[in-house]
């Protein structure tokens, strides 16, 4: 049993009279009337992080990717919640110093209070982080519309390079490179200058936290839609293209694995023109990657212009079984 099975056989029950909930189909709660929104993420080590060795660079990963549920929302976070759990080692004056000098330039940065949380006592490093915004709109999630165009901000891939580099799948003689793909793991570019301007073209959105198929797929939702995607539109920056060419490995296998925090977004055909107009003038790369459509009944990958197995809808899922 997976994740998405277990929240939708035994949780999903419990919310039927709680619309802000929204049937928890999204990543956020969401309440109308008070213009509230939170989501909650936790980050556990050996899952989400191989170790507490660097805990100033695995606060700005987990900080990033659990505020970027709300800003592909369109929303700002404006308070966090940081409940820890650790051991004296995890938590000595030395890592203390680094947390705290870490949470400080994301404050900074991304403009949002440290408003309360809670510690105890583990053998492993855990962290659970509540992020608070207000918004009078959030763009949902099983909101597609038929022929609307997939969209993806910033470059894909990334991160995955980075993960594989420090899981020692992967070895890299090129310092720079390697450099730069480790930091791309533990510190994402978060698109924050569109978030704002999401609401006035985006139809659905979501944040690419699983994977880019699994999180299409999450996105599309119960809307009997389906996507057709060209893998070769699919952005990757020119180190991962001069990594691929020198390797001679697949795009395909890289752009899919998660962790790259880019906004996923659909829109009407009708908004090419201003979507492409704003992001030039923000400075923000966005790319048209596919489009989805209910003439077909199953979702399609091209590849060098053929379309390929469907065994690249992957994404990662917690499984409890």
């Amino acid at each position: 049993m997976n994740e998405f099975t277990l929240i939708q056989k035994y949780f999903k029950k419990l919310t039927y009279n709680n619309p802000s909930a929204l049937n928890l189909n999204d990543d956020v709660f969401f309440d109308k009337k008070k213009n509230v929104v939170v989501s909650s993420d936790t980050y556990v080590e050996g899952v989400h992080f191989f170790n507490f060795k660097k805990p100033d660079l695995v606060i700005k990963k987990i900080v990033r990717s659990s505020i970027s549920d709300l800003y592909c929302k369109g929303v700002k976070p404006k308070f966090i919640f940081i409940a820890a759990s650790g051991n004296n080692i995890s938590f000595s004056k030395k890592n203390l110093d680094l947390i705290y000098k870490s949470l400080k330039q994301e404050q900074k940065k991304y403009k949002f209070k440290l408003s309360g949380g809670d510690t105890t006592k583990s053998k492993k490093t855990i962290f659970t982080i509540t992020s608070l915004g207000y918004s009078k709109k959030i763009i949902q999630r099983n909101k597609c519309k038929n022929n609307d165009d997939i969209y993806v901000t910033g470059n894909l891939g990334d991160s995955y390079l980075g993960l594989l580099l420090l899981s020692k799948k992967l070895f890299l003689k090129n310092i720079k490179q390697k450099k730069y793909f480790i930091q791309k793991y533990y510190i994402p570019d978060l698109p924050t200058k569109i978030s704002s301007k999401l609401i006035k073209f985006a139809n659905s959105s979501i944040d690419i936290s699983d994977g880019l198929f699994g999180d299409l797929t999450k996105l599309i939702n119960t809307t009997k839609l389906y996507y057709k995607l060209d893998v070769e539109k699919v952005p990757i920056s020119s180190m991962l293209k001069t990594y691929l060419i020198n390797t001679n490995k697949k795009k395909i296998n890289f752009i899919s694995k998660g962790d790259d925090y880019q906004i996923l977004f659909t829109s009407s055909k009708s908004n090419r023109r201003y979507i492409k107009s704003l992001f030039k003038r923000m400075n923000q790369k966005v790319t048209l990657i596919g489009n989805l459509t209910n003439e077909i009944k199953s979702n399609q990958i091209i590849y060098n212009k053929n379309t390929v197995k469907h065994s690249y809808n992957e994404g990662y899922f917690h499984n409890f079984s």
